[in-house]
């Protein structure tokens, strides 16, 4: 199985940073991208950075990586994972919002199956946090109509990391304790469902 993580925005992306600047949300996600390639290569699996620029790489380019992958090896055989944190506004002030969440495009397709693993590892990995669920249709993601999802072949979840506008989301992310459970609910949760498509 290929894995793709996709370090969502990059340096030249306008805001996306929490109220007092301190975090920079390209800079996050490429640093916790980073460290869940690196671990799961470490368990010997194909696992790779879709942006390995620093810059803003435009989403359709983005998928175009995504299904040309998809292309060459099936897309069964590709999953991706993009790696963000939440806002509740526009960056401008702080907000009393918390919660971690997986998100799929609608529908009932493999991406279900993996964001249930990327739950149920966050659920281990996250005691005590506050985790954002829609069991409308049986699982516990939520579903939108995210470019990445809509327009990639592969099983595509969005992680929203918490909150970067939210003072205590804001300061669990920058803590390396934080960081650390965020990398290894990823890790643990891919590993998951490659266990349960072996």
């Amino acid at each position: 199985m290929k894995i793709l993580i996709d370090n969502g925005h990059g340096a030249d992306t306008p805001g996306k940073r929490s109220p007092d600047g301190v975090l920079r949300e390209y800079l996050w996600n490429r640093q916790i991208a980073a460290r869940i390639v690196t671990a799961l290569a470490d368990l010997g699996h194909d696992a790779r950075l879709l942006v390995p620029e620093e810059e803003d790489i435009p989403l359709s380019e983005r998928c175009r990586r995504v299904n040309a992958l998809c292309r060459a090896v099936g897309k069964e055989n590709v999953i991706l994972v993009s790696i963000h944190c939440n806002a509740a506004g526009m960056g401008d002030r702080w907000y009393d919002v918390t919660g971690w969440s997986a998100y799929t495009s609608h529908g009932n397709t493999q991406a279900d199956e993996l964001a249930t693993c990327l739950y149920d590892a966050a659920r281990f990995h996250l005691p005590g946090q506050r985790l954002i669920t829609d069991y409308t249709d049986g699982d516990p993601d939520l579903e939108a109509e995210f470019y990445i999802l809509r327009h990639t072949l592969s099983a595509s979840v969005l992680v929203e990391n918490f909150f970067m506008d939210s003072l205590r989301d804001c300061a669990f992310l920058l803590s390396e304790s934080g960081q650390t459970s965020i990398v290894n609910l990823h890790v643990d949760g891919i590993c998951r469902f490659l266990a349960s498509n072996a």
